[in-house]
């Protein structure tokens, strides 16, 4: 039976936003993209997606919204092209910043 790692890293806690990713993008004649940083979507950056699915993590909500938080930006297609674990930490991110702050003070992994 395997366990799940679930400590911080110093990493993680100075930068929460940020996540590494298990398979890197390839950019053309580019460095590769090892580590996304995600910022608070402010309302406008939700426009045309359902809250609801963006709660759900459902990927085409993700693939609209995430091109427009992250650093560097991802693009749509680079989006649909990630392995499904970084999907999986990016949409987990991305759901947070729907909490309060009490919320998130609640919460386990806080």
């Amino acid at each position: 039976m395997s366990t799940i790692d679930t400590t911080t890293t110093a990493a993680e806690m100075a930068a929460p936003n940020t996540v590494t990713l298990e398979t890197p993008i390839q950019r053309a004649g580019g460095t590769p993209i090892t580590t996304v940083t995600l910022r608070r979507p402010k309302s406008g950056e939700l426009r045309g997606v359902s809250l609801t699915d963006l709660l759900q993590l459902q990927v085409d909500a993700l693939t609209v919204v995430l091109p427009r938080i992250t650093q560097p930006t991802l693009l749509k297609h680079e989006v649909a092209d990630l392995d499904p674990a970084d999907l999986v930490q990016l949409g987990t991110k991305v759901a947070t910043f729907f909490l309060t702050k009490a919320q998130l003070a609640d919460s386990p992994a806080a």
